[in-house]
């Protein structure tokens, strides 16, 4: 079947996918359902195969039971939609890579809720590549003048302002980055696609992945108690006390639910950055909780945007939420990654944004602008005590971060004299 061209928003992934295409025979692209990944497969494919096209299902199906070589024919790259309906196609675009040692061949996508065990591997061969919904800059709602790259690369702000106002900013954080609700005028039925998605992540996914019936009540209530956490350190011990305060659920099933959601690529959490200027003991190692997009957790918790109007201590949470999420797609952008810093002492950063060249950023989020001078306290009391550090341990110094930020959801972008960098979320690009 040729591609059908249509609009197509560009996505941050995009300049990654082209990379791998150049680099390995095949792609996968993974994510949580709902994020864009068939519509960028077929935007950079040549043709595809849909296994989920009715009208030729069966005659598909058929062929990649019996002879699957049979279906590598088209137009590279050829992409295969919901590849694991039809499994050994994995393994015939595997062989036919290693015969023809070409790249770019192939792109495959499909539903995160259906795992498949394959005879190989793929590896070197078929390489994996993660999506996420949509950030605010992909969604257009973020003007990008201010770009992280640019500021690792020494250029400085002079003074820029957010299009998009608090009201904006909570409904783009309850109504998600989700594609199919970015051009949608009507706030109702945008807002509708994040509560269906979350409907069906605990009515079918969680239970399709697992090839094993779930109970769609427990997995409600696991994600509403994982939301009444999100942003935070809460132990495992904490949110399995909140869900079985309604729900009499063991904890070996609880583990099997929770791990579930992550093979869903729902839940999605922050690992920890452990520089060696404290022992161990005094550095916080758990993961920070959190989801792969902050209209999930609204969803979970059963709020709307007028909810924010008188509790700003949820909505400040949210923003962080929708910040990491932006930051992860940003820093896929710049091939670098997320994590957060707190110890015992009070020391914190939200998140640290690293290069793999070895330069960081020390983040913080603040929804207010009465908040700013205390982050911008943290961020340099960390760096100070990065400073102290290498003072005693010279011959194995820290690298002092690159840059100290403070992302926001007021109006200005700027330079404080201490300098720490005040950007508003909806100025940020990668």
């Amino acid at each position: 079947m040729k591609k059908k061209k249509k609009t197509y928003r560009d996505r941050i992934t995009d300049e990654a996918l082209q990379l791998k295409l150049k680099a390995f025979g095949a792609t996968l692209i993974v994510g949580p359902k709902g994020c864009g990944k068939t519509t960028t497969g077929k935007h950079f494919s040549k043709s595809y195969i849909e296994f989920q096209d009715e009208d030729n299902r069966e005659k598909y199906l058929s062929v990649a039971e019996n002879i699957p070589s049979k279906l590598l024919l088209g137009e590279r790259p050829r992409l295969f939609d919901e590849w694991q309906d039809a499994p050994k196609i994995w393994g015939a675009i595997r062989k036919d890579i290693d015969d023809t040692g070409l790249k770019g061949q192939y792109i495959l996508t499909g539903s995160s809720s259906q795992k498949v065990d394959t005879p190989h591997t793929g590896t070197l061969r078929i390489s994996t590549l993660r999506m996420f919904p949509m950030s605010l800059y992909e969604s257009g709602e973020s003007s990008g003048n201010v770009s992280l790259l640019d500021l690792f690369n020494g250029k400085s702000i002079e003074w820029e302002e957010s299009k998009i106002n608090i009201d904006d900013l909570i409904y783009a954080i309850c109504r998600g980055g989700w594609p199919q609700s970015i051009d949608v005028e009507n706030k109702e039925v945008a807002l509708s696609i994040a509560s269906d998605l979350f409907y069906q992540t605990c009515h079918s996914d969680i239970s399709t992945i697992s090839q094993t019936k779930r109970n769609p009540l427990w997995a409600e209530r696991l994600l509403r108690s994982y939301s009444r956490n999100i942003c935070t350190l809460a132990e495992t011990k904490t949110i399995y006390a909140d869900l079985t305060s309604t729900t009499e659920i063991s904890k070996p099933t609880f583990y099997d639910y929770f791990h579930d959601l992550e093979d869903l690529y729902i839940i999605d959490e922050i690992p920890a950055w452990c520089p060696a200027i404290r022992s161990r003991d005094a550095i916080r190692a758990g993961n920070k909780r959190n989801l792969v997009d902050p209209s999930i957790a609204v969803a979970a918790l059963g709020l709307s945007p007028d909810y924010f109007n008188s509790d700003f201590k949820t909505l400040g949470f949210l923003f962080e939420s929708l910040c990491i999420r932006d930051l992860k797609i940003y820093s896929s952008g710049l091939n670098g990654e997320v994590s957060y810093y707190h110890d015992r002492y009070g020391l914190e950063a939200d998140a640290v944004l690293h290069l793999k060249d070895g330069r960081y950023a020390l983040i913080e989020f603040k929804l207010g602008s009465k908040e700013i001078d205390m982050g911008a306290k943290h961020l340099c009391e960390i760096e100070q005590r990065i400073s102290v550090y290498n003072e005693k341990e010279k011959q194995v110094p820290l690298r002092l971060p690159d840059l100290k930020l403070i992302i926001t959801a007021t109006e200005y972008a700027y330079k404080r004299d201490d300098g720490v960098y005040v950007i508003p979320i909806a100025c940020l690009k990668s």
